[in-house]
């Protein structure tokens, strides 16, 4: 872990058998998109999620159906040896679905509730307290998630008609930070007036734009010790949604600021759900809070290096590497923190290999067709040939085998 950057104290919540907030490692959250009604692709898509590394995964619970499931889903991810926490996520009818259907209460290991949406006028009080007593009775922590999208609009009328009368109005855009705040804290408070133990409740205020998330999260930071999740509510698509969660998630982790992270990417049609659970243990790993699978260093290439053979290889090893990782994180106690180099000439090659546990330097444009692999910062064989890709991994192979045992 970076001893650089020093964690905000938190309270420890447990959310089934993992831990969140005081001293635990940042957890990595995931969400699934089908519809938890059909059971098989759900199990599905949360077993491919926990697979990739996701160490919580949330569920909409949206209607009957969905609710019916959620207990046959659970126990078949147990029957698979899966012990990953399930979340429920809660909107509009939350406490009629949890007080319908005691099994899926019980078999949920977290419910997610958001403020904004519990309910309107004289039922919101009514039925906000339904959730709380639901989680006391079955012994369940909550995340009280409110969205900028989905704001309390009673509150923010509070907050807009107060500040229409101050002498030096704020901002819509602060005056809307200080409601989600405000809402986050308030149902907190009610929560813990309601019953419920200040260790089971995590709070997450999200919103859409980096600058807000920043903002937000700071000031909420500073008003409590309760375990914070983090993310943008819709980060977006592909490198967009990549680089504006990395950015705002990375500069309240780099302030101690976090205790879960969740990267909501918007998948491509069909596409692959996992990405967004690589990209948050990408962004821990390479900020040096969290080792998840070994690290592969390699250059950007150049007028020195004409060949792709540089990036084939470097892309075939850290594919080996992170299809490997289930059954080696089995049998080679921290093997995670491997880091490896392919680089593409012999500028920075030699350099950075010899920085790496293993690197090799691949032959630029106009150098000798000869490959020199460093093993802690010791060359020890120079590779030639058609098999240089199969011969290095076979050197990783027996690195990890002797140092990770």
């Amino acid at each position: 872990m970076n001893t650089l950057i020093k964690r905000r104290a938190s309270r420890e919540v447990k959310v089934g058998e993992v831990r969140v907030g005081g001293d635990a490692p940042i957890v990595v959250q995931s969400m699934t998109n089908t519809d938890t009604a059909d059971i098989d692709r759900t199990i599905e898509q949360i077993l491919a999620l926990v697979q990739t590394g996701s160490e919580i995964v949330r569920i909409t619970v949206n209607s009957a159906e969905a609710a019916r499931s959620v207990p046959v889903i659970v126990q078949a991810l147990r029957q698979s040896a899966c012990s990953v926490p399930i979340v429920g996520d809660f909107h509009f009818n939350g406490h009629k679905l949890l007080t319908e259907f005691p099994e899926c209460a019980k078999a949920l290991d977290k419910y997610r509730i958001n403020p904004g949406n519990v309910g309107r006028g004289s039922k919101k009080d009514e039925q906000f307290a339904t959730l709380i007593a639901l989680a006391i009775q079955y012994d369940k922590p909550i995340r009280i998630g409110v969205n900028w999208g989905s704001l309390d609009q009673e509150m923010l009328a509070r907050f807009m008609d107060d500040n229409a009368k101050s002498v030096n109005p704020l901002p819509i855009e602060e005056l809307t930070r200080k409601a989600l705040i405000a809402s986050a804290l308030e149902s907190a408070k009610t929560a813990l007036q309601l019953g419920l133990a200040e260790d089971k409740i995590i709070l997450s205020c999200k919103v859409s734009g980096v600058q807000d998330l920043i903002h937000v999260y700071r000031d909420l930071a500073k008003q409590c010790d309760y375990p914070l999740h983090l993310g943008l509510t819709e980060a977006g698509m592909g490198s967009k949604g990549i680089v504006a969660s990395s950015v705002a998630m990375g500069i309240l982790l780099q302030e101690g600021i976090g205790d879960t992270i969740r990267v909501s990417l918007t998948p491509e049609p069909n596409g692959d759900r996992t990405r967004e659970v690589r990209v948050a243990q990408e962004l821990l790993q390479t900020m040096g809070l969290r080792a998840f699978t070994p690290m592969v260093t390699a250059c950007p290439g150049c007028g020195r290096t004409t060949s792709t053979y540089f990036q084939e290889l470097a892309e075939d090893i850290q594919s080996f590497l992170r299809d490997s990782m289930p059954l080696w994180r089995t049998q080679y106690k921290g093997v995670e923190t491997l880091h490896v180099a392919v680089m593409g000439c012999v500028v920075n090659g030699p350099g950075e290999s010899k920085l790496a546990n293993i690197g090799i330097s691949l032959p630029g444009s106009g150098e000798r067709p000869v490959a020199p692999v460093y093993v802690d910062g010791e060359k020890t064989v120079t590779l030639k040939g058609d098999f240089i890709a199969e011969e290095f991994k076979s050197i990783v192979i027996e690195y990890i085998q002797k140092k990770y045992q």
